[in-house]
């Protein structure tokens, strides 16, 4: 299993590691130590909790000098949001780490691999070994293909006034009229969709879909805000 980690590393994210010790340990879980106690294998534990930390770090330097209006209190949601179980599981899931996770049978079968918990300590772990390994530089290209897109995919756009910075880049020649319109709501009550438009004196400058208006609302913002600064030059 190991082997096919390598490769993959290698493929999707160029990385290869000096010390593969240091990767076996980040994606063995306790209950296979337990059962191959002839092994002096180790488990995830120590270096997850090494992972985290480095994680909140790199985290937390990217969006100070990424966003240096955004006030404090803000910052801390926003990292909040980013460096937390759901987020670091469903990343794991993006880098399909959930594939190479070395686990005891019981914890196989109960279908352990697929847990937000376990893949949160695994990719927590996967940073610690690789900051081991290769240092902060790596950890931040790595982070730089797999976390901070998501900022720019719009992941974490409730967490910013996008509409209220859309506001002010078109008013700067003068007063401008903006409109957001609902273009289509779909999906059950309990996970509804929403797609809303925006437009500047009538013309359309960005889309955002969003499971609430207001979330739809900002990432149109952020769209027309991008286009309209790409305009600007």
């Amino acid at each position: 299993m190991i082997e096919g980690l390598n490769a993959h590393l290698k493929d999707a994210f160029n990385i290869t590691f000096k010390n593969e010790s240091l990767l076996d340990e980040a994606f063995t879980q306790a209950s296979y130590v337990n059962e191959h106690p002839g092994k002096n294998l180790k488990y995830y534990e120590r270096i997850e909790f090494l992972g985290d930390a480095v994680l909140q770090f790199v985290v937390s330097e990217y969006i100070f000098k990424r966003y240096p209006k955004l006030p404090q209190g803000r910052l801390t949601r926003l990292r909040a949001a980013m460096v937390n179980e759901q987020s670091f599981a469903s990343f794991a899931r993006e880098c399909d780490f959930d594939h190479f996770i070395r686990l005891g049978k019981g914890e196989e079968k109960a279908n352990a691999r697929q847990r937000d918990s376990l893949l949160c300590d695994i990719f927590e772990s996967f940073v610690g070994a690789l900051y081991m390994d290769q240092g902060v530089t790596a950890v931040i290209t790595f982070a730089d293909q797999v976390i901070f897109p998501k900022l720019d995919e719009g992941r974490f756009d409730e967490f910013f006034d996008h509409k209220t910075e859309l506001q002010e880049v078109a008013q700067q020649n003068g007063p401008v009229t903006i409109d957001y319109e609902l273009e289509s709501e779909d999906g059950p009550d309990n996970d509804r969709t929403f797609r809303v438009a925006v437009t500047i004196d009538g013309t359309k400058l960005g889309e955002g879909v969003g499971h609430s208006k207001k979330a739809a609302e900002q990432t149109a913002a952020r769209v027309a805000l991008s286009q309209l600064k790409s305009q600007q030059g």
